[in-house]
């Protein structure tokens, strides 16, 4: 590794020092990453459902049964880990190199924004480019050492920071998205669903909280909030479903105790079903759910790849573009076929992803785009490549089927 270093200073020396020490953090934040055997991010669609505590259990399961793990909480405005780990009050060590994780045991470590904070209930008011840096900061800086899964408590919806956690991740990652049984609930997680297709990030199945609720006394079921949701959604949608967790009142208790719900007695119905959750995560450890996934999704294997053009050649802004070049390809024998040329509507927030989507547009190849707009395209089902050169449409799409597509920066990375 330190010869690899060595000669990528060497490569950079006649660059400039802030491209020098842009490249030397992206070194530090791929080491980082391949020190990683599994990131798994925890999703949800909407706020309430559970989300939180299903990702500190499975941290916590996973970390009984000798797996090495690191929890990271990136809901900058809402971070739960701390009080649900009873970590309140406890501070991570900052060195002039690194941060370090709370240790809560052997096994798990935790980092969250909620560590950082001189009172828990102190509110972040930040914007969305300072929320990816301190994503991207907790990722490259964290010294977590070698662990065998990342769990990664996701602020609910598809903002920016799902949006960010998803792209600097890299694979081997996928998601768990948790739901409710009510409608309400479920329309939100499909939009996660479509966010998590556009993202080419693999879901790993769906978790069904709330499900139900259980009587300690009699055994007897009731559906407080409708039944089968989440079950009805992962077959519609051929994904997995996890499990169906019933309510507990045990569940509060030991969120508001600071005790994991997965370190009480296994007796109960919620606790038994967080177990088989974990159980079927762990047994997919070589990905055959995601596998299942993604082959679902290339089913269809013909595409369409958008490219805004100036000159007949990529435009480094795709909203000051003179056309779009669609260009159809197949993604089983990476061979491009035939290019249209599209004159775009007005440049205003959110009017072309709409109207790529509705040309039939599976990715958009750009020389920049900004946050926001990266966000629209995910929610439109559009996949985003940035920073490309500025070659032909054709040239474009070869590359990127062949995977040989070199990116750069992103020009508009605000």
């Amino acid at each position: 590794m330190t010869a690899h270093m060595s000669d990528q200073q060497e490569q950079m020396c006649n660059q400039t020092p802030d491209e020098t020490e842009r490249k030397l953090e992206e070194l530090v934040l791929q080491r980082r990453m391949r020190d990683i055997g599994h990131k798994l991010l925890v999703l949800s669609g909407k706020g309430g459902v559970g989300k939180s505590t299903v990702a500190a259990s499975l941290a916590v399961a996973f970390a009984r049964v000798g797996k090495k793990v690191g929890l990271l909480d990136i809901d900058v405005h809402g971070p739960s880990i701390p009080k649900l780990l009873g970590l309140e009050g406890q501070k991570v060590e900052i060195t002039p190199r690194e941060i370090l994780p709370i240790h809560v045991n052997d096994n798990l470590s935790v980092m969250s924004i909620g560590l950082l904070l001189d009172k828990l209930d102190d509110p972040v008011i930040w914007r969305g480019p300072r929320k990816y840096g301190i994503i991207r900061q907790f990722l490259k800086d964290v010294a977590w050492g070698r662990l065998d899964y990342l769990v990664v408590d996701s602020p609910p919806g598809t903002g920016d920071e799902p949006l960010s956690i998803a792209q600097l991740v890299g694979s081997p990652a996928g998601a768990v998205v948790v739901t409710t049984p009510q409608d309400l609930s479920i329309s939100d997680v499909r939009r996660c669903v479509s966010f998590c297709n556009a993202l080419s990030l693999p879901i790993l199945g769906i978790v069904e909280n709330m499900s139900g609720y259980i009587c300690p006394k009699c055994g007897q079921r009731s559906d407080l909030f409708k039944a089968g949701g989440g079950k009805a959604l992962a077959e519609e949608l051929d994904l997995p479903l996890l499990g169906q967790i019933p309510i507990d009142p045990q569940v509060v208790i030991s969120g508001d105790a600071g005790t994991p719900f997965a370190e009480t007695p296994a007796g109960s119905p919620a606790a038994q079903a967080l177990a088989c959750v974990a159980k079927s995560l762990l047994a997919s450890e070589e990905d055959a759910s995601s596998s299942k996934t993604e082959n679902k999704r290339k089913e269809n294997h013909r595409m369409k790849i958008a490219i805004p053009l100036a000159d007949g050649r990529l435009s480094m802004h795709f909203g000051h573009c003179e056309q779009f070049a669609l260009v159809e390809a197949d993604e089983i024998t990476k061979k491009v076929g035939e290019t249209t040329l599209l004159t775009p509507p007005a440049h205003e927030p959110g009017v072309l992803p709409r109207w790529l989507r509705e040309q039939g547009a599976n990715v958009i190849i750009a020389g920049g785009m900004g946050m926001r707009a990266q966000q629209l395209f995910a929610q439109n089902s559009i996949a985003v490549v940035v920073g490309a050169p500025a070659d032909t449409p054709e040239q474009l799409a070869a590359a990127y089927l062949s995977g040989t597509l070199e990116t750069g920066d992103n020009i508009c990375d605000h």
